[in-house]
């Protein structure tokens, strides 16, 4: 298994990109660990299979530090000026770094606080459908899924929501999106735009504290020096980039499913309280993750009976594992009615991600709201036009729909 050749992610293929699915279930079938070519052109290790790749986000062996794998071009992916900045971070850093950063932000992420949220989440969220249903159509990405979780990450940090749009070009530029490396000049120049912006935001919370969220970071570390300037300014980026992004695909990706899922849209219609429990499915299903997770091997490691060298760049392929047959019955199915639904979407262990709460909140928020107020909701387009981004991060570039404005009668006799 281990002296085949890495199979290639094919990034360039269109149905690939909209369903890489089967080419998944081939490579989990394959066996349990399998080498890759994935996003820029790098080679990892995949894990494939639920058990082991629960195992493997627990695993002390696997770092989440870049540093730590033997492929350089890793770090050439990340800014060449900002590196270290962009390593300080939750997300690439290990104990007891990790457990000191995490401790700093984890209070306002609470289930308590993330539900004191809810009213404001609502009145955001029926703000935005006020906006098209008059229409009869929309862009449901960036007429709603889009703006509402930055709006909720703007308001939660304490960022101007109209500048969403200068941080979202920023991000949309240090993103890899296919098979081929990023091109440093424009990574580089984002990061300088994105580096500019945030430390005029900590400058302006140092002069003009608030009750938000950067307030209280910037005071941690200009009084306490529990954070270094760096380790606050990628602390920023990150609550900043991953308190939207995975909740935009979440809420899209969910959509699309029942919209090219009639049985399961009409179930969850007839029973609302379905909700929570469709969006772990949706989350199971097609998560905004795609494939996974990175490690770095630490010293040579056996995962499911494979040994993976030190250096190695480690993808828990989520995306696969959730579609394990040998966890999850009949898993190629979306079953919003699905019971013991423990997915990996949001990993696993001390990485657990610290927003799964808010995520999941303005999922049932977003999707419940849009199924109420939008009455005969459909795709605008067939299933195959759909746009899909390519690789990370996935879901629908845009999602085009069509529905019965208000004010108007619907049609009479049954609809989904």
């Amino acid at each position: 298994m281990t002296d085949q050749p890495p199979v290639p992610l094919p990034y360039a293929d269109p149905a690939f990109v909209a369903d890489p699915f089967p080419l998944y279930r081939r490579l989990r079938e394959e066996g349990p660990v399998r080498r890759a070519v994935i996003a820029g052109g790098l080679e990892a290790w995949l894990v494939t299979r639920y058990d082991d790749g629960l195992a493997a986000l627990s695993d002390p062996r696997l770092s989440s530090d870049v540093r730590d794998a033997s492929d350089t071009r890793l770090l050439r992916q990340l800014p060449e000026t900002e590196r270290e900045s962009m390593l300080s971070t939750m997300l690439r850093s290990d104990p007891p770094d990790h457990t000191r950063l995490r401790r700093l932000v984890s209070k306002a992420f609470t289930a308590r606080r993330v539900a004191g949220m809810r009213p404001r989440i609502q009145a955001l969220t029926d703000r935005l459908l006020d906006a098209v249903v008059p229409a009869g159509h929309a862009d449901l990405i960036a007429d709603f899924a889009l703006p509402l979780p930055v709006t909720v990450i703007s308001e939660l940090l304490g960022v101007p929501v109209d500048d969403r749009h200068d941080f979202q070009h920023w991000t949309d530029r240090m993103i890899v999106r296919g098979a081929e490396p990023p091109d440093p000049a424009v990574l580089n120049e984002a990061w300088q735009h994105m580096r500019g912006y945030i430390t005029g935001l900590v400058q302006d919370k140092r002069a003009h504290p608030g009750d938000d969220l950067l307030s209280a970071l910037t005071t941690a570390r200009d009084a306490d020096q529990r954070l270094t300037e760096d380790e606050l300014i990628a602390m920023v980026f990150l609550l900043l980039v991953a308190g939207y992004i995975t909740t935009v695909n979440l809420i899209g990706s969910g959509i699309a499913a029942l919209l090219t899922h009639p049985d399961q849209l009409a179930l969850l219609r007839s029973d609302p309280d379905l909700l929570p429990g469709a969006i772990e499915e949706f989350l199971r299903y097609d998560g905004p993750v795609n494939p996974g997770i990175a490690r770095f091997a630490r010293e040579d490691a056996e995962i499911g009976g494979v040994t993976v060298p030190r250096g190695a760049t480690v993808l828990i392929a989520s995306a696969i594992a959730d579609r394990d047959p040998s966890r999850f019955p009949d898993p190629d199915r979306l079953d919003i009615t699905r019971q013991d639904n423990a997915h990996l979407a949001f990993g696993h262990g001390i990485h657990y991600c610290l927003g799964a709460p808010l995520a999941r909140l303005e999922g049932q928020i977003a999707i419940g709201t849009a199924l109420r107020r939008l009455p005969d909701l459909a795709l605008a387009v067939p299933p195959h036009a759909l746009r899909w981004r390519p690789a990370g991060l996935r879901g629908p570039e845009a999602l085009p729909v069509t529905f019965t404005p208000e004010g108007v009668a619907a049609p009479a006799g049954p609809r989904p």
